[in-house]
Order: C-alpha cells, then sequence, then structure tokens
C-alpha cells in the first residue's frame, strides 16, 4: 500500500478556488412520493457522475409492501429510482436498507439492507450485503445469520467502508456471540470485513464491557486501525468509542458516563487536525446530546453541549458532523431550532449548524413543516461547494397519507467555493483513482 499523493490536483483545487459569495440560501430540490422510495434516513454521497445517491427504507416501486430503494437526485433535483427491493422471491435481495452506500474504486456501490435476505428465514431475513450499479444491476454478496444463533452477527444498521487494502468493512448491530447487557436477544452485534468478490470474515464480536449495538459505519484513520461508536455498552451502558487494528484487535477508547453524552450513533470523522471528532444524540449538560472530539490515544474532550440557547433553538439530537473545505464542521440536529408546526410537540423541527472546534456554533436553518423535518441523516458538501442533506418527514408532496410527507432533499448554499476531490486517498500501488469535480 502506497499513499497516493498529487502535487497537480492540488494546483486544480486552487484554480478553482472563487471569490465565496455572502448569501445563504436554502432550497427544497425534491419531494419524496413513495414510488422513488420515502422517509430518508442516510446521507447522501456523491458518484462520478455528479448524482447524489442513497437509500431509503421504504416505498420504492414495491411500495404496497414498503421494501426501501436505492435512488439518484441531481443537485438540481431531478429523482430516480435506481432500485426497489424484495423484487426477488421471499424478498432474498433484501429488504429496508437504512444505511448510507460507499462508492468503491471499482466504479460500484456497496450497501446494506437491515431485513430480508436468506438468513434466518422464519424472522423476514436478517440482513444484506449487496453491490449495484449506478444504472440499477444488484448483486448479494452475503446474507446475515445463515448458521444458528447469528455468530456472523444480524440487522446491519451501518453503511459499508473501503479500507486501504480494498476490502469492505462494517458493523451489525445484533447477533454475534458476546454476552449483552440489553434486551437484544442474540448478541451484541459484530465487526466484519468483506471483499467486494463476497469472501466474509468476521472481525470482533461484541460482549457489552466493550461496547454494544453499533448503529455507525466505521472510519479508517491515517493510522491504518479503524474507529467506531458503539450506542450501549461501556462502564455505563451508555455507548463506546473504540479502535480496532485491521486484524480484528479492539481496544475501547471512551465510556459515555452521561455527563459527556449517551447514545453516540454516527460516524466519526478525522479533522485536518488529526484528531476524531463526533456527536452524541443525547444526555450531556444540557440533555441534548454533545459534539466531541478525541485522540487516537483516547483523550477525550467535549466541545459542544446542545440545548445550550433557550428553547433549544441551537438544535437536539445532533447528526454526525462533516468537516467541509472552510475547515468548520457542518451537521444537523433531529430537533429543536425556531421551525413551527412539528409534529407530537417537539420544540423546533430540526437545524442546520456549523460549528467551529473551540464550540462555536451557529445555526444556519431551522426546518419548518414544508422544509422537511428531522434532517436525521446529515449532511454532505458537494464539489460544487454546496451543502446537501435529506429529511425524514414531511415536506411539500403529502404522499404518505392523507397529511403527511415523504420527506425532501434540499440544498443549503454558503458561498463556499467549488472544489474537486479524489475519490479516494490511499490504496493499493497501481490502482486507479476517480476524481470529483
Amino acid at each position: 500500500m502506497r499513499k497516493l499523493r498529487f502535487h497537480i490536483l492540488a494546483a486544480i483545487v486552487w484554480s478553482f478556488a472563487v471569490m465565496s459569495a455572502s448569501a445563504q440560501t436554502f432550497e427544497v430540490i425534491t419531494n419524496f412520493n413513495r414510488s422513488h422510495g420515502s422517509n430518508p434516513a442516510t446521507a447522501l454521497i456523491q458518484g462520478t457522475d455528479g448524482k447524489l445517491y442513497s437509500t431509503t427504507p421504504y416505498g420504492g416501486q414495491n411500495r404496497s409492501i414498503d421494501t426501501g430503494a436505492v435512488y439518484a437526485v441531481t443537485t438540481d433535483g431531478t429523482l430516480t429510482t435506481v432500485y426497489s427491493f424484495c423484487i426477488q422471491t421471499n424478498c432474498d435481495d433484501g429488504v429496508e436498507p437504512e444505511a448510507k452506500l460507499v462508492l468503491a474504486g471499482d466504479g460500484n456501490y456497496y450497501g446494506t439492507t437491515e431485513y430480508g435476505g436468506k438468513g434466518c428465514p422464519t424472522l423476514g431475513g436478517c440482513g444484506t450485503i449487496f453491490r449495484i450499479t449506478s444504472t440499477g444491476k444488484l448483486t448479494t454478496l452475503y446474507n446475515f445469520c445463515v448458521s444458528t444463533n447469528c455468530p456472523d452477527g444480524s440487522y446491519p444498521l451501518a453503511g459499508l467502508i473501503q479500507g486501504t487494502d480494498g476490502s469492505l468493512y462494517g458493523v451489525t448491530s445484533n447477533g454475534g456471540i458476546g454476552p449483552c447487557s440489553t434486551a437484544q436477544a442474540t448478541g451484541c452485534g459484530t465487526i466484519f470485513k468483506i471483499t467486494t468478490s463476497g469472501t466474509f470474515t468476521v472481525l470482533h464480536q461484541f460482549n457489552s464491557s466493550d461496547g454494544g449495538i453499533p448503529e455507525a459505519e466505521l472510519m479508517q484513520a491515517t493510522d491504518g486501525n479503524f474507529y467506531g461508536t458503539t450506542t450501549t455498552g461501556g462502564t455505563s451502558n451508555l455507548g463506546t468509542v473504540f479502535r480496532m487494528i485491521p486484524a480484528g484487535t479492539l481496544t475501547s477508547l471512551h465510556s459515555f458516563d452521561g455527563a459527556d453524552g449517551a447514545d453516540p450513533r454516527a460516524a466519526l470523522i478525522q479533522a485536518t487536525d488529526g484528531s476524531l471528532y463526533g456527536t452524541t444524540t443525547e444526555m450531556g449538560t444540557n440533555h441534548g446530546g454533545t459534539a466531541f472530539r478525541i485522540s487516537h490515544s483516547g483523550k477525550f474532550t467535549t466541545f459542544y453541549n446542545f440545548c445550550s440557547q433557550p428553547d433549544c433553538t441551537d438544535g437536539r439530537s445532533p447528526s454526525g458532523l462533516i468537516q467541509a473545505t472552510d475547515g468548520n464542521f457542518y451537521g444537523t440536529t433531529v430537533s429543536g431550532g425556531t421551525g413551527v408546526n412539528c409534529p407530537d410537540g417537539e420544540t423546533g423541527c430540526g437545524t442546520a449548524f456549523r460549528v467551529t472546534s473551540a464550540g462555536v456554533l451557529t445555526n444556519l436553518h431551522s426546518f419548518e413543516f414544508r422544509d422537511g423535518i428531522s434532517p436525521i441523516a446529515g449532511l454532505l458538501q458537494a464539489t460544487d461547494g454546496n451543502f446537501y442533506g435529506t429529511t425524514e418527514l414531511e415536506g411539500g408532496d403529502l404522499g404518505c397519507s392523507l397529511d403527511a410527507g415523504c420527506g425532501t432533499a434540499y440544498r443549503l448554499s454558503l458561498g463556499i467555493a467549488p472544489f474537486v476531490s479524489l475519490q479516494h486517498y490511499s490504496g493499493k500501488v497501481g490502482q486507479q483513482v476517480g476524481v470529483f469535480g
């Protein structure tokens, strides 16, 4: 493995730099309508064709049974269904994809379904791993829980990542043989590796003391190790941050205790300062979740507590963070903000925010009914410099019921310059590398 360095790329990036505009605009670019998929809950990714890709757990062409879809949307809002699940007998192709896709070096997309497949058939399937092309050709690579008691794991809620070795890595939220202190009946979850041809290996089985029920994708840091979070387990059973070497040995770096947050459900990112950044959805000083920073060795700092502002106008229950090309961190919150017409008496329908590593937060947008509400998926910065995301509910098309929308896709423009980037920044010697933008 050799680090791929492109000095020419830096020149290209600078050649695309333009003076930032001062205007800040928010625009719904499309409303989901069940036939293309509904209630999107996972982040968008950008394809080399410039389109944005993701999954929905419901809707699709089989919307009468709500089995989910893979979709593509252009930056101007043209929405197409790439694949609708459960078109095979007994839903052997999977049901309810809840996870973010990954664009691998071979040009294909890879993902997981939470249910369906050929494993644990009496329960309707325990999930799959699939490969899909941009034209919708789907191949099932693996069926979870084909063995008794699911030692390989079951119900993969999180997406996959591609490691520097070319293999795909992921987690399951259930299964494995480790004892679990939660109500889960079949284990605390697993970490696995799978090649793009389908060779599957279990790397770790959680046992509650080292974490349990992971629901976020892994990330591979510049030290070559994998880092992630679990929603439960650890010393207070409120979740953990862990490090795993490629061979599978796992080390718990931090156990949440409530004061520093609880229930981390989003993936970590490595920022330009080398530290890892993440969020928790619950607790913290103001019981609205937290944003935190942690070193590779486990030095932990909470740098923002949500609901710090009156009536939670800064938001509650944050999604994962991204670091944009301006160096700041961006994300969304599921509730809070100043929006009105929110369901179930919630204070605010969610926010989009910017926060610095020093903890200075700015509310960029408060969602309302017609914008869509509950932006649980977080943000993507596309190569046009703009931010794109989805909302899980509502919006202008009331296609999910008489008074409820199916969610939206939106663009948030802050005047950040366009840029180009590599599809992957490391890989095997001789590997071709795609360029976005």
